[in-house]
């Protein structure tokens, strides 16, 4: 037995899992790799056997590097084995065991800083203003680029932000909300964010616009670094809890599964633990108050749409039917369940930039079944699924017959919000 690591691994969770396998379906990289190390059981074992010495460090990092996180094994488990602790705390113990110091420092300078932000979308309205693209396209500049960054470069939306929003932080109307628009979210899809708003006025709900707020944090906990994800977390608390508001709502899943597990990440800070669970309280989906709503959807779309639900949105937000509630509502909408909905589509954060072709084959895979639907809409609930099912539709050649759009925007067209 390792002393050090037993106090680093969640090594007392592991004996939850009874090796029962009901989690393997419902693993991507398992259906995809088809080998156990590669199985939410796999990985387990990995990490019990490191605690007690049968295996090395080193012999974790392929398993628990290509994990997702998706964390679905958790929602299909039968003994409720916390596999998202056991896999945080096995990337938080292998990246103290590598050099990471270059990858952080990207990360907060993308992400943590607005105006780096603010650059990002400006170089996305430039990339797409028709002298530039023409010109880009021409020289085929993309093709410089590792696949892993020209196919995502090809396939980013035009970017469109309005900056008139006035902000009221004074209570005005009985159902007041703070909307939280999430960093990456903004910078390539502010559009969404800002016809959430709209929407969410449209049917007498007051928005509260929170400058102060920052990251959630969900890419730095993925990546283990957990003092930075806990700093973030705190601001984000100290920002929007000051405002008197019934809800905190984002249109983004895996930004609100980060802010809801704010209580879990801060559980040992006696200091901020209290005021954490108050916080995630407040935290809903923008799908969760739409389906609360009477909403006016009074124009028809008629389309065949299918439903890509966010991972995180459904295992840790544990928000399963309120999207396709509302969908379902859509005058004109033919609704179809796509086969193996609830797996992941391989985008995970950054993990389709870092495991590239881990990730392609999952999205083969689900790409195969969105054929056999041949639906002309996939609906999406969160800005990484989004830009993946762009990329699939794209590898497919299915760009003039499949539109892919989140939710918000589904429902604005609905509703006639502009």
């Amino acid at each position: 037995m390792t002393s050090e690591l037993i106090k680093k691994l969640d090594y007392d969770a592991t004996f939850d899992c009874v090796q029962c396998g009901f989690c393997l379906p419902s693993c991507p990289t398992y259906l995809t790799m088809k080998e156990e190390k590669h199985s939410p059981r796999g990985r387990i074992n990995l990490v019990k056997y490191a605690v007690e010495g049968k295996a090395k460090l080193k012999d974790l990092e392929e398993a628990i590097d290509l994990c997702l996180g998706c964390r679905q094994c958790e929602t299909v488990c039968p003994t409720n084995v916390q596999y998202g602790d056991i896999y945080e705390t096995a990337v938080s113990v292998l990246r103290e065991n590598r050099n990471k110091k270059l990858d952080s420092k990207i990360m907060s300078l993308f992400l943590e800083r607005n105006y780096m932000l603010t650059l990002m979308y400006k170089g996305l309205k430039l990339y797409h203003t028709p002298f530039m693209y023409k010109a880009i396209t021409n020289t085929k500049m993309l093709d410089i680029l590792p696949d892993r960054l020209g196919n995502m470069a090809k396939i980013l939306p035009p970017v469109k932000k309005q900056k008139n929003h006035v902000n009221k932080p004074f209570r005005t109307k009985k159902t007041t909300i703070g909307f939280f628009r999430g960093c990456m979210m903004d910078a390539f899809f502010s559009n969404i964010n800002d016809l959430a708003i709209k929407i969410l006025e449209a049917h007498d709900i007051q928005v509260v616009e929170i400058s102060q707020q920052t990251c959630c944090g969900a890419l730095q906990h993925h990546a283990g670094e957990m003092d930075k994800a806990k700093t973030l977390a705190k601001m984000n608390i100290e920002a929007l809890e000051k405002y008197d508001v019934d809800y905190y709502v984002n249109a983004i899943g895996g930004c609100g599964a980060s802010l809801i597990e704010y209580d879990h990440l801060l559980r040992h800070d006696d200091k901020w633990n209290k005021r954490a669970e108050q916080f995630v309280e407040k935290v809903k989906d923008i799908s969760v108050i739409f389906d609360q709503l009477d909403l006016n959807l009074t124009n028809e779309i008629n389309k065949k749409a299918i439903y890509q639900p966010s991972c995180h949105l459904q295992n840790v937000q544990q928000v399963f039917k309120e999207p396709e509630n509302v969908i379902r509502q859509i005058k004109g909408l033919e609704y179809k369940i796509l086969p193996e909905k609830d797996i992941c589509c391989g985008s995970a954060g950054i993990y389709n930039i870092v495991n590239y072709e881990a990730s392609m084959d999952i999205l083969n895979r689900k790409m195969t079944h969105v054929k056999k639907v041949e639906p002309q809409l996939i609906i999406t609930s969160n800005p990484g699924c989004h830009l993946q099912m762009l990329l699939g539709v794209k590898n497919e050649n299915l760009e003039h017959t499949i539109e892919v759009k989140h939710i918000v925007e589904v429902v604005a067209e609905a509703c006639g919000v502009e």
